[in-house]
């Protein structure tokens, strides 16, 4: 099992408010798209555990899910329901959404900064350490955990 951060951003066209609700759509159908040339693309499996973050501006955490299904092509049953553009992508399962949003700069101050966590990054699929992915779920649930 690895833990991974879906991080999603859009264009500065897209209004702020629309960006979380085209990601919480995502979520409420347990369906998240996976671009072809996503470095991860081919190591997610079903019962990785993924953190879903809304980038810059926002640096949110929005939710977290269990995957459910490798990277595929969407059927035409799973197309007609995809709310997005992505040909394919992942099923999701277990998944919680939280509300209100759980702000990176919390979960960072959490985390011992030698594992060299950040709140900005690249891809849209980022690997991050058991470490990182319980934290935040902590700090969702608004406990306080060691660093030490």
């Amino acid at each position: 099992m690895a833990h991974y951060l879906f991080n999603f951003v859009r264009g500065d066209a897209a209004p702020r408010p629309a960006l979380r609700e085209q990601a919480i759509g995502f979520l409420r159908v347990r369906m998240w798209g996976i671009d072809a040339d996503e470095r991860h693309r081919n190591a997610l499996a079903a019962g990785d555990l993924i953190l879903v973050y809304l980038g810059a501006p926002e640096r949110k955490f929005i939710g977290r899910a269990e995957l459910a299904s490798a990277v595929h092509d969407w059927t035409p049953s799973e197309a007609q329901v995809y709310p997005g553009e992505s040909p394919g992508g992942v099923l999701l399962a277990q998944v919680e959404e939280w509300d209100p949003p759980v702000p990176m700069s919390t979960v960072l101050s959490q985390i011992n900064p030698a594992e060299n966590a950040r709140a900005d990054f690249e891809a849209g699929v980022v690997r991050i350490t058991a470490n990182e992915y319980e934290t935040a779920l902590a700090v969702a649930a608004g406990r306080a955990i060691s660093t030490g």
